[in-house]
């Protein structure tokens, strides 16, 4: 495998000074290598993928040299309208590099919302004209492989390196957070499922969320018809509960978002604000980092999600972040939303933490049944 040190040290020496993007589990360990050794100017932990090129692009026309864009397969589609429109040659022609963690490569088993756009990685390139190089797990091969990328940026062209699973070598992050909050994710998670009316529904967004609703669901010997678990599309739950909302207007609907989802489409909380939907209630679990993916930090405990609740028209929006505190806010919860409940929550998960064992359609089918109650 390659040392992270080796690969961000090579990248510094080809000019490459900086870097921003979307954490991903097969980057975690550069991730987390550039959290400890990149100052604030030079990494950047975006909102979106789109957002990362974007600031790459200011990068550039600030000083004339490439940065670098790392994000997960998934993100290739939060991208590809600043690819296309802002970096490529027949617009403003800047030069970038991406790093595409490759998640649901033909051939490898993984969840089923990495399926497809496995399938899709290489040839999304194909069409978007960008040349890449699968990044060869071996640091001599590896470091041939970026001198040719190095070429293609100095001819003011993209390039891209896919990074598959166990590529870069294990790396410890020594700039911790203090944990700040007593409660944990799961514990809040059962503490809201247990509290909502039987007619509710719960639109929970990808990640780990999903994971503990589901097993919180098993746990109780409940089904799973309630719920939609939102296993990919990060960042988009709160519209699809929106859309449920809307057309049933008697029925409860949740939409239980983590931190960094609400921030990558928050404009997305405009649009519930201002539809006003009396049955909408929008908890966040926010434990300040992409936890799902390597625990990188996001500015969730930066940024006061309450008053942009209240600037986007909530009716109603507050924080807790102790088990008593969010017990006595659900008691007052219902009936004149949009509501935001921000849960302030800590890092981490429960190592045997298990995987839904229903495929996607399954859980459409069930919660589509539910709704024509």
């Amino acid at each position: 495998m390659i040392a992270p040190q080796f690969f961000i040290e090579k990248l510094l020496a080809g000019g490459i000074g900086f870097y921003a993007g979307v954490p991903d589990s097969l980057l975690k360990n550069m991730c987390a290598y550039m959290t400890d050794h990149l100052d604030s100017s030079r990494h950047v932990i975006a909102a979106n993928e789109g957002g990362a090129v974007a600031l790459a692009a200011g990068y550039h026309l600030a000083t004339g040299q490439s940065g670098c864009v790392y994000m997960q397969n998934s993100g290739e589609g939060n991208a590809v309208n600043p690819l296309v429109s802002l970096m490529d040659s027949d617009v403003y022609h800047m030069p970038l590099l991406l790093l595409i963690g490759w998640r649901g490569r033909p051939g490898v088993h993984d969840e089923p919302q990495h399926v497809k756009q496995g399938k899709i990685t290489t040839g999304l390139l194909n069409t978007l004209g960008i040349n890449y190089d699968i990044l060869s797990k071996e640091e001599s091969a590896a470091s041939r492989q970026i001198d040719k990328a190095l070429e293609h940026l100095n001819r003011n062209e993209m390039f891209a390196l896919i990074v598959e699973k166990d590529t870069f070598d294990s790396y410890t992050i020594q700039r911790q957070t203090p944990q700040q909050y007593e409660l944990g994710r799961e514990e809040a998670i059962r503490i809201v499922a247990s509290s909502i009316p039987d007619n509710a529904v719960i639109v929970s967004t990808t990640g780990m969320i999903s994971r503990e609703l589901f097993e919180y669901r098993t746990a109780m010997g409940q089904g799973h018809e309630r719920d939609f678990l939102t296993v990919g599309s990060m960042g988009h739950a709160s519209q699809i509960a929106l859309g449920i909302a809307l057309q049933q207007p008697q029925r409860p609907v949740y939409c239980f978002d983590g931190d960094g989802a609400a921030i990558m489409h928050m404009g997305n909380m405009a649009i519930v604000g201002t539809h006003a939907p009396r049955n909408f209630v929008h908890v966040v679990f926010n434990n300040g980092a992409h936890d799902s993916v390597g625990g990188q930090p996001t500015v969730g405990h930066e940024i006061d999600l309450v008053e942009i609740a209240h600037a986007l028209h909530y009716h109603h929006a507050s924080a807790v972040w102790t088990s008593e505190d969010l017990t006595r806010k659900l008691e007052e919860i219902g009936g004149d939303g949009p509501e935001l409940l921000e849960v302030r929550v800590r890092k981490g998960n429960r190592k045997n933490l298990g995987r839904p064992t229903t495929t996607p359609i399954e859980n459409k089918e069930a919660l589509m049944q539910f709704l024509k109650k």
